[in-house]
């Protein structure tokens, strides 16, 4: 099945969920002739100014920016300017990879390659499915995409928010967010084992830093210094640059700088708590392996509708104010409510998302 998965490389989740639905097609024995296409990568430089580079700058100096756009953009109004651009920018390079691949399928992780694709298969008379998967627990407007045959959405709650706002149902299919098979062959596995291998200690909380794939953290010294002062001593794994790895005391907080790393599923699932950010992939992961999380700084926007899927299920602590993480994180260590949270993370997570993603492709294939 001559395939095309495009992301967008404005952080890692995007990506990750494409490789995910990969193995799980080729886990069914699908022969892939597949080619990997990145919508950022589409952009011309003077596109990238305004779109990709605008959105880092926004995170790292003006949150706030960023969430009146985020909210002034999620409209029903027939036109959205922001979606017609979408149909054009970045044309020439997709048309490339559609021309290299000959795709029968095009399965994108982030909205603005569907609009993009539909304008190429248009364009060029060239037939195939456009396939989107929705990589947060609601969906904004521009991803509620009329040219896209078949939508993999989150959870329930999600295709009704999507079909409420005229999604056809008929294309709108409940499979979870589609995370590395790695993470479901780790549920249930030894937390001390894996402790043990990866050299923390037995006797201290392990608390996982969710800092995200773009670089740009701004909640992040202010996390660790309240991890450091919490009174009681706890092991912290922060993941980030390659040169950026050692160990570092901070009050009661020994911080593990973890540089980069593939074990990342196996450090998750060693973890007594996920803390700070709520990207989709990051929550997707956490619940499938029933690791609760303790939610500081989210994006505004899509983070902040995580944050809020995992508190309204009882499966994370969503701490809004710098005072009150202290407080936040002690109530997810305490052991009654750790297991009350985990056992909510669990209820909600889909571990085996990719599987049904792959489903729901095949299915729609057959159809075509």
């Amino acid at each position: 099945m001559r395939t095309l998965f495009v992301s967008a490389s404005i952080g890692s989740g995007h990506h990750q969920a494409q490789l995910a639905v990969q193995h799980a097609l080729e886990g069914r024995g699908v022969c892939l002739q597949a080619r990997e296409g990145d919508a950022v990568a589409y952009l011309k430089p003077s596109e990238r100014w305004w779109t990709v580079d605008l959105y880092a700058f926004e995170l790292r100096y003006a949150p706030w920016l960023y969430a009146w756009f985020y909210r002034r953009t999620d409209h029903d109004r027939p036109f959205s300017l922001i979606g017609w651009l979408c149909s054009w920018v970045g044309r020439a390079g997709l048309e490339r990879d559609i021309a290299a691949a000959g795709p029968d399928l095009v399965v994108s992780s982030y909205w603005s390659s569907v609009p993009l694709a539909d304008t190429v298969r248009r364009r060029r008379g060239r037939p195939f499915v456009n396939a989107l998967i929705v990589t947060d627990y609601r969906a904004h407007r521009h991803w509620i995409r009329p040219e896209a045959e078949v939508i993999m959405v989150a959870t329930e709650e999600t295709a009704a928010q999507m079909v409420a706002r005229g999604a056809d149902p008929e294309r709108v299919v409940v499979t979870g967010i589609p995370i590395s098979p790695r993470f479901r062959a780790l549920i249930g596995a030894d937390r001390a084992e894996l402790r043990a291998r990866h050299g923390l200690r037995a006797d201290q909380p392990v608390l996982l830093i969710s800092g995200g794939g773009t670089g740009v953290y701004r909640a992040l010294n202010e996390l660790l210094d309240a991890l450091g002062n919490l009174g009681r001593p706890v092991q912290v794994l922060l993941p980030a640059t390659p040169q950026d790895t050692g160990v570092e005391v901070r009050g009661g907080a020994t911080i593990h700088h973890l540089g980069y790393t593939t074990a990342f599923p196996e450090l998750m699932a060693a973890s007594d708590l996920v803390v700070g950010k709520a990207g989709g992939l990051t929550v997707a992961e956490a619940t499938a392996l029933g690791v609760p999380m303790v939610v500081y700084g989210p994006i505004p926007g899509q983070e902040e509708h995580n944050a809020d899927f995992l508190e309204r299920h009882g499966a994370a602590v969503w701490v809004r104010r710098r005072g009150d993480l202290r407080a936040g994180v002690l109530r997810a260590l305490d052991p009654d409510e750790h297991a009350r949270l985990s056992a909510s993370a669990r209820a909600v997570g889909v571990p085996d998302a990719a599987e049904r993603v792959a489903t729901a492709l095949l299915a729609r294939m057959d159809r075509a």
